[in-house]
């Protein structure tokens, strides 16, 4: 699979929190909220706009190494592009 050279970010109206009540990573947009994983919080983190996509799924598959890098790939990929479709992320590009 070919990774698309975009740098990911987060929206302008988007927001990465750590809710200390329920112990979950959210990513909260006005008047809505969704609970994360600690996959996808790790992702996201990782979407400043510095990095592009295939440096950030590089970095994931350093830190698991015992995760095959194209199902990070392609859930990463699922997941930016879910978030995309919703104006979520964009490319900093």
């Amino acid at each position: 699979m070919s990774v698309p050279k975009l740098r990911p970010k987060l929206a302008s109206k988007a927001q990465l929190r750590f809710d200390r009540h329920s112990g979950q990573h959210l990513l909260v947009y006005p008047e809505k909220g969704l609970a994360l994983n600690a996959t996808a919080a790790e992702l996201l983190g990782l979407c400043t706009g510095e990095h592009a996509l295939d440096n950030i799924i590089e970095q994931l598959a350093t830190r698991h190494p015992n995760t095959p890098r194209e199902r990070i790939e392609r859930e990463a990929l699922a997941l930016l592009d879910e978030l995309s479709h919703r104006g979520l992320i964009e490319d900093a590009s």
